[in-house]
């Protein structure tokens, strides 16, 4: 598969080309936006796979290039920034991103986001289709988040906006255990203290609307993760 790797650090950049290289990937490295919207110009050649992002780039906002990279082409984007909080992870998909993954990151966890984004973005969906950008699917799970529509089984699930945001923060890293206290900070805006009965409550509500109890793992004494059934 082609990747282009978008980085303006090359220090970085090496040692991350290094990896995919290993384990088979051939890599373009671009360090600006304009080194990359120009790289995927049409040139007879196969096309890139996934494209990941930094997005502190030197001469655009990384938010600005995903834009651009989903106005000319479908190829799938992987954000990778240390911007962690939900807003910004939710903004980059409201742009076009496929997933977004927060620095500093598991190599492996990379790689297997690589793998599943490319899957996804693949024809033959359970629709026949591939998914729209945003759109993440776990077996017969389907969650959009720029429409923040969910659906199982093909059928709509309606969810409160807590739970939405509760679980577009565990989907975007399935596998990821998340702390209790992460969880309430980014989803409540509050600190753990009084709140967590309000989260246990959640949880077992989104088990229970998406008829997957499996899907939302307790990891006792830490917090909870997604569990992707494709893992």
């Amino acid at each position: 598969m082609r990747l282009l790797l978008v980085e303006d650090d090359n220090h970085v950049a090496g040692a991350l080309s290094a990896i995919l290289s290993r384990h088979g990937f051939q890599v373009t490295h671009a360090r600006s936006g304009e080194e990359a919207l120009t790289a995927l110009l049409p040139a007879g050649g196969p096309p890139f796979g996934v494209v990941l992002l930094d997005l502190g780039l030197p001469d655009q906002d990384g938010y600005e290039v995903c834009g651009k990279i989903r106005a000319r082409t479908a190829v799938p984007v992987i954000m990778v920034t240390a911007r962690a909080d939900v807003r910004s992870r939710i903004h980059g998909l409201n742009l076009g991103a496929d997933d977004y993954v927060v620095k500093p990151y598991d190599t492996g966890e990379l790689l297997a986001r690589i793998h599943a984004v490319a899957r996804r973005n693949q024809p033959g969906d359970a629709d026949g289709a591939a998914p729209a950008p945003g759109t993440l699917v776990l077996g017969t799970v389907r969650v959009e988040l720029p429409t923040r529509r969910v659906s199982v089984d093909g059928e709509v699930v309606a969810l409160t906006r807590k739970e939405f945001d509760l679980l577009a923060l565990l989907v975007q890293r399935p596998g990821v255990v998340f702390r209790r206290e992460q969880i309430i900070s980014e989803v409540w805006r509050t600190s753990w203290e009084g709140t967590g009965r309000t989260l246990e409550v959640h949880v077992a509500s989104l088990r229970s609307k998406l008829r997957r109890p499996a899907l939302i793992e307790t990891v006792r004494g830490v917090g909870y993760r997604l569990v992707d059934p494709a893992a």
